[in-house]
């Protein structure tokens, strides 16, 4: 049991970014790592130059590094955005137009996990109509996913830091996620449990990953407070993770943290070298 019993990927978009991201697969492969995970780079674009997928696509494969994550075009991510697909109007097209793109890129390295980050609450634009419009794109998103064997992921972000974000509880993610998978009727929607942001809930994160872990896609995890490496605050992340486990929770756990005032390189001193390389 603990982190040598688990397998670990890097978020190539919160860590090594000190490096330009056709280096960041080379560097988690330095540290160790044979796995990462990404949000969606291109935030200017849903629609990238095919030269430029490519080009990524190679950078991934010369480091032997294996993307099982993907985030769907999400906005200004980092920035003021946390996804695009229940906002109407231009944002909503964008995500659309993303669709097919990102579930083609993710097949062409063989990536089975897609996330779609719900977006903000919009002034002006009711709730209801937002949700309406949310479901509608998530289903054509499960469905995209489905074509290529992937699943579709659901995240819970956290009040403080997301406060226009409506998913802000596990529950209300799974209630998303029971929605697409009631519309499709394909079941390839999963819930994303990022220990960090439930913490930031004040969730009871024990009683989460019992009633959670038979629909859990994906781990994240990162310390609290801060955000920094495991470690660095009071989240007792090692304990929580076996418990996953327990719970029957097989797939990775992505490091989604930042490294603070060092390399990222400098930052994986809580997990032994051997550990880095996921099965």
């Amino acid at each position: 049991m603990g982190y040598p019993d688990q397998r670990f990927d890097v978020n190539l978009s919160i860590l090594f970014t000190e490096l330009p991201l056709l280096e960041r697969p080379a560097a988690a492969a330095a540290a160790g790592f044979t796995a990462v995970e990404l949000w969606w780079p291109w935030i200017e674009t849903p629609t990238p130059p095919q030269a430029e997928l490519d080009a990524l696509k190679k950078a991934l494969d010369d480091a032997g590094t294996q993307l099982v994550g993907l985030n769907f075009y999400a906005g200004q991510l980092p920035g003021p955005d946390r996804g695009a697909l229940s906002v109407p109007g231009t944002e909503s097209d964008r995500f659309r137009a993303n669709i097919e793109v990102a579930a083609d890129f993710a097949a062409s390295v063989g990536c089975t996990a897609l996330n779609a980050l719900y977006g903000n609450r919009v002034e002006g634009a009711d709730p209801v109509v937002q949700d309406a419009l949310a479901l509608e794109n998530l289903v054509l998103a499960a469905r995209a996913a489905d074509r290529i064997g992937a699943i579709l992921l659901v995240e819970t972000l956290n009040k403080p830091e997301s406060p226009l974000y409506p998913l802000v509880s596990a529950p209300a993610a799974i209630e998303v996620v029971d929605k697409v998978n009631a519309a499709t009727g394909l079941g390839n929607a999963k819930f994303l449990l990022d220990l960090y942001h439930l913490s930031m809930n004040g969730e009871n994160l024990g009683q989460v990953i019992k009633a959670y872990a038979a629909k859990t896609g994906h781990v994240q995890i990162a310390d609290n407070p801060g955000r920094g490496a495991p470690g660095t605050g009071s989240l007792p992340l090692e304990r929580l993770l076996d418990e996953l486990k327990d719970a029957g929770y097989t797939g990775r756990v992505g490091l989604e943290y930042k490294p603070g005032d060092r390399p990222s390189a400098d930052s994986f001193d809580w997990l032994p070298v051997s550990a880095r390389a996921a099965g």
